[in-house]
């Protein structure tokens, strides 16, 4: 394979950055694909500068790697509900990441939809290829979206897929995942919405707040497939970010990777079993006036022959004309509204004409 590879004129090696990247796009095979052909070292669009790689070397051994709180959710109706709020609301103000467990999706659900995730990134790169876009449309699959506006690629490729408020016809989903992604949209949605009256409960707010602002009607999935990586101390699988939404809830098989940034230290979010990834978006945490934090979080490149799957499910707010800011409930003379006012339609504008390792989208929001 000899994407990325570099030109020689005369005597001096030369290298086409742009010529690379868009070689490895229109080829169409992803990182996968890369693999496949038995690259052993990485094209250079990969290469990460050192200082985004700092304390990359995860360690399940590390005694930081237990500090994301998890959640049990058993009896979240019951009287155990004050304490499953407290203990939800503290992990979204100190981390902005915890796990759940006990959330009523079933084993045989989380572990069918990881597989068809898996198998679609698995099948061959003709069959994959026909769903290969860059177009924000119904069902796409490609490599890095921002590809041609970030400073290094990275080690992952993606099927991305509208849930809702439409999902796309079904004919135009992969019949490999087709099922298992509509039946995981409905299990989630359930849990998402649960969650969201927990951590309105964890603001002083009514328990119906955030579902009254629409923030679980626009559900996006996003899919990475993390292939083996011959070099992963040079790139990444996913770039230090952000989530833009309101909340996400991630499925992640047992290969690690996920770490989370918690002042100057990145902590691993080791697998649980059956456990859903919980974060707080930047949507919330302007919501919440600085209550709740979305925190940086990064993806190893993977040095394992299994490959990593994670599946994100993204919630949105649906109205995109209305205003969004600090709850009113949240503000006073001793605490101010931190944030402007903004529609949903100018927001994820700002989010997608930036490259995803740029600084964090709150920061064009503060007052």
């Amino acid at each position: 394979m000899t994407i990325g590879a570099s030109t020689t004129t005369g005597s001096d090696q030369q290298y086409d950055r742009a010529t690379a990247v868009k070689q490895f796009d229109e080829s169409k095979i992803g990182v996968k694909g890369l693999v496949d052909s038995g690259v052993t070292t990485i094209p250079p669009f990969f290469i990460h500068p050192p200082e985004n790689l700092s304390n990359s070397n995860s360690s399940t051994s590390s005694p930081t790697s237990d500090l994301i709180p998890v959640v049990d959710l058993t009896g979240v109706d019951s009287d155990r509900r004050s304490l499953i709020v407290e203990q939800i609301r503290d992990a979204s103000r100190d981390f902005g990441f915890f796990q759940i467990i006990n959330h009523g999706v079933p084993s045989d659900v989380i572990n069918r939809t990881i597989d068809a995730i898996k198998g679609f990134h698995e099948e061959p790169t003709e069959e994959k290829s026909k769903y290969y876009s860059r177009e924000r449309r119904g069902v796409a699959f490609s490599s890095n979206f921002d590809l041609f506006k970030s400073k290094a690629a990275s080690w992952r490729d993606t099927v991305q897929m509208r849930l809702s408020p439409t999902h796309p016809d079904l004919e135009l989903i992969p019949e490999i995942f087709r099922h298992e992604a509509l039946e995981w949209d409905e299990h989630v949605k359930r849990v998402g919405e649960v969650l969201m009256e927990i951590l309105s409960e964890g603001l002083g707010v009514k328990s119906e707040k955030l579902k009254e602002l629409s923030c679980s009607e626009a559900r996006v999935m996003v899919a990475h497939y993390y292939p083996y990586c011959p070099q992963p101390d040079l790139t990444l699988g996913i770039t230090s970010h952000t989530d833009p939404g309101v909340l996400t809830l991630l499925l992640q098989n047992q290969i690690g990777g996920l770490q989370v940034k918690h002042g100057d230290e990145w902590l691993d979010v080791k697998p649980v079993p059956d456990a859903i990834v919980i974060n707080v978006g930047d949507i919330l945490q302007i919501l919440s006036n600085d209550e709740y934090k979305s925190v940086e979080h990064r993806v190893l490149a993977n040095p394992h022959k299994k490959s990593r799957v994670s599946i994100a499910i993204f919630f949105n707010p649906s109205k995109r004309e209305d205003l969004y800011g600090p709850l009113p409930e949240l503000i006073s003379l001793e605490k101010p509204a931190l944030f402007q006012q903004f529609t949903l339609e100018k927001f994820m504008k700002k989010f997608f004409t930036k490259e995803l390792d740029s600084k964090s989208i709150i920061n064009f929001f503060k007052l």
